[in-house]
This record gives C-alpha cells, sequence and structure tokens, in this order.
C-alpha cells in the first residue's frame, strides 16, 4: 500500500467517508454553477428589455466564456488551486461569480451586462477546476467515476436556470437572476463547512512559475488535453444553442416558435441528461478504461452533430429523445478527460494542469460558440451544428495515442 492509499484507509477509519465528501461536494457543484447558463436561459427577455443589437446578443453569450478563460489563465499562471486551499477558492469564486450575477438586475445596457458576465465567468475560474481538485484529492482507484459524479453535477446545475425559464414564462428574468445568485451563494458555504480535504492529492503547495511546462512535458498530458480540446469545440456550442435549434425546429412544424419555452425545455433535457451520461461513463471508465470511454462518447455524439439536421422536422417527442441521446453522450468523456489529466500530473500541481486543460478547452468554445450563428445565416438552423463535427473527430484521433488507464496505473 503506497503512502498517500495508507492515508486514505486511515481516513475512512476515522469515519469520513469519501463517496459523502462526493455528495456534498457535488452538491455545492450544482449550486455554483447554476450562475453559469442563468443570462443565456434569460436570454430572450433580457434581449427585448434592453433592445440588444444581434452582436451585442453575441458577446452577452460568450461573455461568461470569456471571463472564465481570463480566470483560469490567471489561476493557472499563479497556480492558485495549488497554493490555496481548493475549498475555500471554491467558495470565494461561488460568492463572487453570485454578486456579479447578482448586479446584472441593474445593469441599464449591454457594456454593463457584457462586463458583469465576463466578471461571472472569471469568478467561476475558482469553482469548477477546484472542484474536480477536490474530487480527485478523496478518490484514487475510483477517480473516474468520482469525476463522473461530480461532472454530472455541474451539468445538471448549468441546465437549471432553463427548468425554471421553461417551466414557466412569466417569471421575470431578474427573479431568475437572484435565483441562481442565492443557490451559488449556498454551494459555497457547503464547500467549506460540509467537505474535507481528501488524501490523495496535495491540498497547497508552493509556487512554481515553471509548473505549466513541467506538467504538459509529459505526453500523455498532452493527449489527454488535445483530446479534451476536440471535445471543447462541441459541447458548450451544443449547450449554448441547443434550445435555439429545438425553438427553431418546433416552430416549423407548428407546436411553438423561437425563444418559447419549449425550447428550453429541450435545451434542459439535453444539458441534464448529461448528469446520466457523465456519471455511467464515470462508472465503466475505471474499469475498461478512461481513454476508451471518452473516444466512445466522442464517436455518438460526433454522430449526432452529423444527424441533427435529420431530426429538424420531427415531432417533438422524438426531438426529446434525440436531444436526450445526444445529452448523454456529448458531456460523457468530459470527467475522463479530465482525470486523465489528473493521473499524468504531479500530485502537487494537479490543480494547476487540470486549470490549464480548462482554459484551453473553453478559450475554443469561444469560437465554435460564435460560429454557429453566423453558420446558420447560410446553412440554416437546421444543419448548422454540422459545423462541430470536426471536433469529435480530432479528440478521437488524439486519444488514440494514450494508453489505456485502465492498465496504465500512475507513472
Amino acid at each position: 500500500m503506497t503512502e498517500s492509499s495508507a492515508g486514505a484507509a486511515d481516513s475512512v477509519l476515522k469515519g469520513v467517508s469519501p463517496f459523502a465528501q462526493l455528495a456534498w461536494l457535488s452538491l455545492a457543484m450544482f449550486l455554483g454553477m447554476t450562475v453559469w447558463f442563468s443570462a443565456t436561459a434569460a436570454n430572450a427577455p433580457i434581449v427585448a428589455e434592453l433592445h440588444l443589437s444581434s452582436a451585442e446578443t453575441a458577446w452577452l453569450t460568450m461573455a461568461v466564456q470569456g471571463g472564465f478563460v481570463i480566470g483560469t489563465l490567471l489561476s493557472a499562471l499563479l497556480n492558485l488551486p495549488d497554493i490555496v486551499n481548493p475549498r475555500w477558492l471554491f467558495a470565494a469564486g461561488c460568492v463572487l461569480a453570485a454578486s456579479a450575477n447578482a448586479a446584472l438586475v441593474r445593469a441599464g445596457g449591454a457594456a454593463m451586462l457584457i462586463a458583469l458576465r465576463v466578471a461571472t465567468g472569471a469568478a467561476l475560474a475558482w469553482v469548477y477546476p477546484p472542484g474536480m481538485k477536490v474530487a480527485a484529492g478523496w478518490f484514487d482507484e475510483r477517480r473516474g467515476a468520482a469525476l463522473g459524479v461530480l461532472i454530472g453535477a455541474l451539468t445538471v446545475g448549468s441546465a437549471f436556470p432553463h427548468l425554471l425559464a421553461s417551466a414557466s414564462a412569466t417569471i421575470p428574468w431578474r427573479t431568475l437572476m437572484l435565483s441562481a445568485s442565492a443557490l451559488a451563494v449556498l454551494g459555497g458555504a457547503l464547500v467549506v463547512t460540509a467537505v474535507g480535504d481528501g488524501p490523495y492529492v496535495a491540498s497547497s503547495a508552493r509556487f512554481d512559475p515553471a509548473a505549466v511546462a513541467r506538467v504538459f512535458a509529459d505526453r500523455r498530458t498532452r493527449l489527454a488535453t488535445l483530446g479534451y480540446l476536440g471535445h471543447m469545440w462541441e459541447l458548450y456550442a451544443v449547450w449554448t444553442w441547443i434550445a435555439v435549434f429545438a425553438s427553431a425546429s418546433l416552430g416549423f412544424v407548428g407546436a411553438t416558435t423561437p425563444g418559447s419555452p419549449a425550447g428550453s425545455a429541450v435545451a434542459f433535457a439535453a444539458i441534464g441528461s448529461g448528469a446520466i451520461g457523465s456519471a455511467a461513463a464515470g462508472w465503466f471508465a475505471d474499469r475498461i478504461g478512461k481513454a476508451r470511454i471518452a473516444g466512445w462518447a466522442l464517436i455518438v455524439s460526433g454522430a449526432c452533430c452529423a444527424l441533427a439536421g435529420f431530426v429538424f422536422h420531427a415531432p417533438p417527442a422524438a426531438l426529446f429523445v434525440f436531444a436526450m441521446v445526444w445529452g448523454v453522450a456529448v458531456v460523457a468523456d468530459s470527467a475522463q478527460l479530465s482525470a486523465l489529466v489528473a493521473q499524468y500530473s504531479p500530485r502537487d500541481h494537479v490543480g494547476t494542469a487540470l486549470t490549464v486543460q480548462t482554459c484551453a478547452g473553453f478559450l475554443l468554445t469561444m469560437a465554435s460558440i460564435r460560429l454557429l450563428p453566423i453558420a446558420a445565416l447560410t446553412l440554416g438552423w437546421q444543419w448548422v451544428f454540422i459545423c462541430l463535427v470536426p471536433g469529435p473527430v480530432f479528440g478521437v484521433l488524439a486519444l488514440r495515442g494514450l494508453p489505456d488507464p485502465a492498465k496504465t496505473r500512475h507513472g
């Protein structure tokens, strides 16, 4: 038994259950991430009330991604997830993100809206990667499953505003913003009161300006990150625009109109079902290989990108089923690609490695999110998701060179 394994055993003997810790952390992640898509879910009433142009609307959608990239880049360069206790960093990120999101209710124009969404995204850089590090600290052999559950919670949290928007078209958008902010603050409180530090990663380390270069000198880490980039080219573009795609599709068959609650309902089904895919993928990945499961998920989600246009005219029930299948596949690889990076990174800089990975991935999402509405002007919303197919293809090719982690232990 290794020293870290002995530490884990001691923790369990003292009555600390890793699974209970994961449950509390997952709830905190769910609550903290509700502010990510809050403005996207309320896009239509915000645009109508403040008379935003199409360009301003696009930047409002992308702003949180841009802020997240800025936040993760600074965090990685400063090694913040490794030199600051990740639970306290998580809590601070929740409070700051909630504050910026709540301030949207007083925004009087596009500039302030966009600036506050950038601030929200930057604060969430202290929530998502540190949360993954906390989870990785509680699990070694079952890390893929643990991160799968955690990313599942993040997925449901991202989908929750769409559920609120679809449940009642009469909910004022300011009420939606304040509700999401209150949930995020609660998430921050939970992570410092109910979650502890696990034994498998260092809770803090010394600042190392060369940490990023040292982490990615490992070929396996680079390949896992390239696979993650292929995955991210697709993921957030689907999550961002699936409601518009669904509304246009349902409006075409007379069921609803673009921007309707039914479109939000389809978006919730697509995003929320990812929790099932993420958790299930983690369970299988620890048994048959993280890279293999991630590759299979990329193949299925890439196929959905290619086939989406053929269900555009489908009845609502068929569209819901397709959206749920796609939702399961599109995020099933996310936790496993992060688990691979955590597995191959130095124990004292797991947080920095995960932060760099997410920074690069979310930078790429800004391009794919912006591309789709532009492409829709030519292709129409029916065929626009064909633009995302190259991402999963690239990800599968990158993962082909990665050893099977089910057979290869920590190196």
